[in-house]
């Protein structure tokens, strides 16, 4: 099959996994029997990849705390209370705030990376958190004696070394996970916050080689979480014109649970440029019903009227369980998706002849 397909990255975490975090945060159990758990959490979750037939693996983000603050975990230079993002069912989630510099990150995805390969032989993509969402840590009131731009500065350079760090491993792919773009268009309609997210973006961008930036994709989707969503109320017209003016080779769009595809589509077709690959989300990680193969198939299909089959790929929508502790949807269900994406993406492409 040469026509791509890729998951987007978290899966829900089995729940051992799920009871050692809580045993560890209450003292219970020790960092030694946790990270065995991490451990066994990975080894199975590629294995359940590979058994569904996935060119493509992750780790799934089985020891990621969250898509988002993984760099910044453990991190003594925060506090609690940082920028609150609304979702339409009303629950929130709060980022943390900085409290002092130089901004460094705490953790890094390469070692994510390197603990996932340790247990396959099959391509690993690696996801890391987009700078700009990162940018959402300075807090509005500043900080004495570290300035935003003196900020903004370390975060380059440490958003570029944990891209660099996943390339220089091997990842198959390294994923910017940028779904603040549509909420900056529902907090600032002005577009003045997208502009500036795309231009910091495009910094760290900007220092990797045309060759590089063909394995460097950014994802897209209006934030799932707890089965809600943060900005899919967003026209995602507004927002196509500038994602594809990143500065990246692929792009991994949340399509399936679009209400108009063929606008998005068509959206799509007028802003790719023709060397940026477009993977388009054919399952919908928040939708509890599981796709058929055959109802993927057709959303290819009807991609490919609008987006040369070589440019073209697949992916979920969103990931299963981008926090982790989000329990909205199963395991098991997560994979029955996978396995229609996989089985559906290869009906795709033997009825386009790729």
């Amino acid at each position: 099959m040469n026509l791509p397909t890729e998951p987007i990255g978290s899966v829900p975490r089995p729940p051992e996994l799920l009871a050692g975090i809580a045993d560890f945060e209450a003292g219970r159990i020790g960092r030694d029997a946790l990270d065995a758990l991490y451990d066994d959490a990975v080894r199975d979750t590629i294995a359940r990849f590979e058994a569904l037939g996935s060119p493509v693996v992750t780790d799934g983000e089985q020891s990621k705390p969250s898509f988002a603050t993984y760099p910044v975990h453990g991190s003594p230079a925060l506090s609690p209370d940082g920028v609150v993002i609304p979702f339409a069912d009303g629950h929130t989630r709060t980022l943390p705030s900085l409290t002092a510099g130089p901004f460094r990150y705490a953790t890094r995805a390469e070692g994510y990376l390197r603990a996932a390969q340790r247990h396959t032989s099959v391509p690993v993509k690696q996801a890391v958190i987009a700078p700009s969402a990162l940018s959402l840590l300075y807090p509005a009131g500043g900080i004495p004696g570290y300035d935003r731009e003196a900020f903004l500065d370390d975060l380059v350079d440490e958003a570029e070394a944990d891209i660099r760090g996943a390339l220089d491993a091997g990842a198959h792919a390294v994923q910017l996970d940028f779904t603040e773009g549509r909420l900056s268009v529902k907090l600032d309609p002005s577009k003045g916050i997208l502009d500036s997210f795309v231009a910091l973006n495009n910094r760290v961008l900007d220092r990797f080689t045309p060759e590089q930036r063909a394995k460097i994709g950014v994802h897209t989707c209006p934030g799932g979480d707890q089965d809600s969503t943060h900005s899919a109320d967003v026209d995602y017209a507004e927002l196509l014109p500038s994602l594809f003016a990143l500065h990246a080779g692929i792009f991994y769009v949340q399509l399936a649970s679009e209400p108009e595809p063929d606008r998005v589509l068509a959206a799509i077709a007028a802003h790719a440029r023709p060397d940026q690959r477009v993977f388009i989300g054919v399952t919908d990680p928040i939708d509890p019903v599981v796709e058929t193969p055959q109802q993927v198939r057709d959303r290819v299909l009807r991609a490919a009227e609008y987006i040369a089959p070589e440019r073209l790929g697949t992916c979920d929508d969103c990931g299963f369980a981008p926090f982790g502790d989000d329990r909205s949807t199963s395991r098991e269900t997560a994979w029955a998706k996978v396995r229609a994406r996989v089985e559906g993406t290869a009906l795709a492409a033997r009825e386009l002849g790729v």
